[in-house]
Order: structure tokens, then C-alpha cells, then sequence
């Protein structure tokens, strides 16, 4: 029975419980069918039970010890693993650039926070990935307690998670990946390879890329640490169940043969437009991830033509480059619209 099977369980009996609107008084009426699925944590439904066999679920189709869902973000889930992973004092190495929650979370573990730095592609104005040698050099000379790598960054470039396990493990530093951008991965053989089976932990967005609602996101361990209880720290003792329930719905969806072939479709697409494209140059190591420039025209006057001329707006832009994120959303004939460059 799964959480949906949950949500439109009917009774006779009067729930003098919260929430309060009892799935019957609807402030907003478009989405009368969302309050009528927001219940709460009593006997009658035993939701909490259904959730943990969710998740269990879940945790097979990854391969991971672990998985959790998140219905406030990745955030919640790189907060949390740095909770489970650092105590007082600990030192926690952070890309300097990386998203605030990383600094957050070092914050909330009163953890001593070391900045590192990648390399800077001047050519695209993008941040690149850490070498694998420089890697382990950064891990011998500060002995962290824990290290956080984004992988994929914001322009689809991936690290070398593999080899960044291998090094941590030998060395006893215990490696979270903000993986919020690479839902996709696990599903696919044409996109990179995902840290889910690698890294000790890792958080992915199933709203970024995979079609999920904001902000629905997964945590995934492979090691020993208590995460549910750093959980427990940061959560809230009231969760949206037909939020968890879309989650339920998502993974099922990626790992389903229609889900896997929707993938496969938005990489093909992806691909054919590239090909007409002869005047674009493209970069990046996840093709979902369209980051693109063109010679004699700066990212900003590109992503401003984009936008003026072709209705089309970008998810990011520097003086370099434009990116545009795509994901299972993504149509063929919004992806078509692309074509319109070749005119540039």
C-alpha cells in the first residue's frame, strides 16, 4: 500500500484534529484535491508507517542504505548531513562559491569552516571541477572531518565522485555531494555517472531537473551515521503528506520503463538541436544542461536577444556565457525554439 493508496482512504469518522480546514474547507479551491490529501499523523491513516516502506522502497531502487525525502529542498538535506557528520570544532572544507546552505550548515554545527577554491574557465566564465590529485592534496593538509563537493555544478560540470570515495575512505573524511542538479543521473547511461553509490552522503532535487514540485528533494546515506536523527533536528513534526506523496510518485516515475524513455527522449531532442546549431558553441559535461556562447557576442547580449526576440529566457547568465536548464518538462518543441539561434 503505498502513500497515495494513503491519501484517498475515505472514513465516516469526525477528525477533530489538525489540520484545522478537516479536507473539507478549501481557502483556495483549485486545489481543493491537495487539501482534501493533507492529513495528519493519526491512528486512523498510521501515515508515518507508510512513508518509512516509501522510503525503503527507495532506498532499493538507488542502491543507497538510505534515502530520505526532503520537502524543503536539498538544503535540508546538506544541513542534516553535516549535522550527522561534524561535531563542535570539527573542520568542514566548503567550495567558497558553493550554495549559502553548505556555510549554514557548518554554522549550525558550530563546525570550523575551510574554503577551497576551483579553477576559473575565463573562456565560458564558469567555475570547473577539482582535480582529483588536488583533491587529496586538500585533504591531507587540513584532515577534515568532512568534505562537501557540488557535482554537477549549476553549468553541468562532474567531478570524479569515484575517485573522490576512494581518497576519502582511505583517508577517514566522510564526503557529501550536493548532487541537487543530477536527479537524472541513476536513470540513465547517456548522462554522467551519479555519486549515489559512492559518496557517504548525497542530496538531489527532484524539482530542478527530474519534474518534481518545489521543493521536493531526496537524501541519500551509505554509511553509519545517524541521519535520522540530524533529521529529526531540522524538520518539522507536521509534514506535507501530499508532498511526500508526489516524491512517492516521482522516483517511481524515473525508474519506470516509460520514465528511463522520457529521459532518453529529452537527451535525443537535446541532441538533434545541437547538430542544426553549427554556429553555437556548446560546453559542459551534462548535456541537460545547455550552456552555450556565441563568438562576438557576450552572455548577457545573448541572453537578452534570447529573451527579446525569441521569448526565450535563461536560467543563468556571466559576460561569457548563457545556460539554459532543461529537464522532464522539457518538450521537444520548446527545445525547437532553440533552432531560431542559427539565425544569430
Amino acid at each position: 500500500m503505498s502513500l497515495l493508496s494513503i491519501l484517498k482512504k475515505k472514513s465516516n469518522k469526525s477528525f477533530f484534529t489538525t489540520p484545522s480546514h478537516s479536507g473539507q474547507f478549501f481557502i483556495l479551491h483549485k486545489f481543493y484535491q491537495w487539501y482534501r490529501a493533507d492529513i495528519s499523523e493519526i491512528d486512523f491513516y498510521e501515515p508515518q508507517k507508510k512513508l518509512e516502506q516509501a522510503e525503503e522502497y527507495a532506498a532499493k531502487i538507488y542502491g543507497t542504505k538510505s534515502t530520505n525525502f526532503l520537502t524543503n529542498g536539498s538544503t535540508s538535506g546538506i544541513i542534516a548531513s553535516v549535522l550527522a557528520s561534524c561535531r563542535p570544532n570539527d573542520k568542514l572544507l566548503i567550495w567558497s562559491k558553493a550554495h549559502k546552505c553548505h556555510r549554514n550548515a557548518g554554522i549550525l554545527a558550530n563546525a570550523e569552516i575551510i574554503e577551497y577554491e576551483l579553477p576559473y574557465n575565463s573562456e565560458w566564465g564558469i567555475y570547473e571541477k577539482l582535480d582529483v590529485l588536488e583533491f587529496e592534496k586538500l585533504l591531507l593538509k587540513h584532515s577534515p572531518k568532512a568534505i562537501i563537493i557540488t557535482s554537477p555544478s549549476y553549468e553541468g560540470i562532474v567531478s570524479d565522485i569515484k575517485s573522490f570515495s576512494e581518497i576519502s575512505k582511505r583517508l577517514g573524511v566522510i564526503l557529501i555531494v550536493d548532487e541537487a542538479h543530477g536527479a537524472l543521473y541513476p536513470f540513465s547511461e547517456h548522462l554522467p555517472e551519479s555519486a549515489v553509490n559512492y559518496a557517504d552522503f548525497i542530496v538531489q532535487s527532484l524539482h530542478k531537473t527530474a519534474g518534481g514540485l518545489n521543493p521536493t528533494a531526496l537524501l541519500h546515506c551509505n554509511c553509519d551515521l545517524n541521519i535520522k536523527k540530524a533529521l529529526e533536528l531540522i524538520s518539522t513534526t507536521s509534514p506535507s503528506y501530499p508532498m511526500l506523496m508526489t516524491i512517492e510518485a516521482n522516483i517511481k516515475f524515473l525508474a519506470s520503463k516509460k520514465g528511463k524513455k522520457k529521459i532518453n527522449e529529452l537527451i535525443n531532442n537535446i541532441k538533434n538541436i545541437r547538430t542544426k546549431l553549427s554556429n553555437i558553441e556548446f560546453y559542459g559535461d551534462d548535456i541537460t544542461k545547455i550552456l552555450i556562447k556565441k563568438q562576438g557576442i557576450s552572455g548577457f547580449k545573448l541572453s537578452e536577444i534570447l529573451y527579446d526576440k525569441f521569448n526565450i529566457e535563461d536560467e543563468k547568465t556571466n559576460e561569457k556565457s548563457t545556460m539554459l536548464v532543461t529537464g522532464l518538462g522539457t518538450t521537444k518543441e520548446k527545445l525547437i525554439k532553440l533552432t531560431y539561434l542559427i539565425k544569430l
